[in-house]
């Protein structure tokens, strides 16, 4: 085999590691984390480092990510934080480096289509198994962590109901993509499915919320405000028949109503929404005495705890609100940086050169960004690979750009 042989193998299989990242994203950490080690290591053996190079340095989306990780590296150099704290953090953010991997190796449509492809099967993999084991025809397994009573897969509901809402998103865009028939027919039955499973399956909050502004998106990318109007009109008609059929949906709303007004500053709670309310309070607290540079990478625990020191208030590792969260580390320089991560890709989104990339990837921003309004997402595992993963795939294709949309 010759050199370029070798080097055009080795680009290959880095990208069928890198399109396997997206059955296993919803699955398997430990799979994860070994195609995402072939994916890089074969890029590598691939060398063309000059051309790569060249661009990444042209390509705004890949740079801004990287300028994040190089921020949050910054971090590292100050603040009380522990050693082994400044570095798990850091550990956790690092995934978005990926994207400037990913995005290089993602230029052509047909492996992206494979990728977006591979997403889909494993998220509807993913919501057939959670009725399965609502109905209780799977059994329980050292596979399976959920019940009858909490039917998730591998995932806690949190990150559950992220990845289906997602899916619902992906599944109807795909739908409106197919030509008119029986595929057609199954995807658009595959986001039904998958909305299903968040109102009425697997309670979580954050999911009912992400699916509601991925609707309500979808709506004005379908139809504009026609679109958005009918998708507003068609959510509210779930809901309202989701409240009155569905124990778990009155159950999860009532909840959040009373722990909200049962909430008060100061005082230690023992709610989940009172938790994230007592969590806020008390960071912005720590923003408010660090405001320019934060407490530095990895440096929120510490902080935290001699925030509430002198109280009956739990301790936390995170705000569970990645603006808050990033602000507290870096200041406003973080708050910046972290905007400027979803802007960006939101407003170049238009120029990628089919409009249903454009769409997943505002879906995608949008899906992150909101979640990150009630949990530290990024800094989660699955959540921050998928940013990582979906951006790098989709804007593979922005070199190539059409006419804005």
């Amino acid at each position: 085999m010759t050199l370029a042989g070798f080097q055009g193998r080795a680009e290959n299989l880095a990208r069928a590691a890198a399109v396997a990242l997206g059955i296993s994203l919803p699955f398997a950490v430990a799979v994860d984390g070994a195609l995402l080690a072939l994916a890089l290591a074969c890029w590598l053996a691939a060398d063309r480092y000059r051309e790569r190079f060249a661009q990444l340095r042209r390509h705004p989306v890949a740079l801004m990510a990287l300028g994040f990780v190089a921020l949050l590296a910054v971090g590292l150099a100050y603040g009380e934080h522990s050693r082994k704290d400044a570095l798990h953090y850091f550990g956790k953010y690092a995934d978005l480096a990926a994207l400037g991997v990913f995005v290089t190796l993602f230029g052509d449509p047909a492996w992206r289509r494979r990728a977006l492809l591979a997403l889909a099967a494993g998220l509807a993999v993913l919501v057939w198994l959670s009725y399965l084991v609502k109905l209780g025809v799977v059994p329980p397994n050292p596979w399976i962590r959920g019940t009858p009573e909490y039917p998730v897969v591998v995932k806690l509901s949190l990150t559950h109901g992220v990845l289906v809402a997602f899916g619902a998103f992906l599944f109807a865009v795909l739908g409106l993509q197919a030509a008119r028939g029986p595929v057609r027919t199954v995807w658009f039955a595959l986001s039904a499915a998958a909305v299903a499973n968040v109102l009425f399956v697997v309670p979580g909050r954050t999911g009912y919320v992400v699916l509601a502004a991925l609707a309500l998106y979808l709506g004005y990318a379908w139809r504009r405000l026609v679109g958005l109007a009918l998708f507003a009109l068609g959510g509210a008609m779930v809901v309202g028949v989701g409240v009155a059929v569905s124990s778990t949906l009155q159950n999860r709303l009532a909840e959040t109503v009373r722990e909200v007004r049962e909430w008060e500053p100061g005082v230690a709670t023992q709610t989940a929404i009172g938790y994230r309310l007592e969590f806020y309070y008390n960071t912005l607290g720590i923003i408010r005495d660090r405001p320019l540079v934060g407490v530095g990478t990895g440096g929120f625990p510490q902080a935290y705890e001699k925030q509430i020191a002198g109280t009956a208030m739990a301790p936390s590792r995170n705000p569970h609100n990645e603006y808050l969260h990033l602000m507290a580390q870096l200041g406003i320089p973080g708050l910046v940086a972290l905007a400027a991560l979803f802007w960006i890709p939101w407003r170049l989104a238009p120029r990628l050169p089919a409009r249903s990339e454009g769409v997943l990837a505002r879906g995608l921003v949008l899906t992150i960004a909101v979640g990150c309004l009630f949990n530290s997402l990024l800094l989660d595992h699955t959540e921050g690979l998928l940013f990582a993963w979906g951006l790098g795939v989709l804007f593979g294709g922005l070199e190539s750009r059409g006419q804005d949309r």
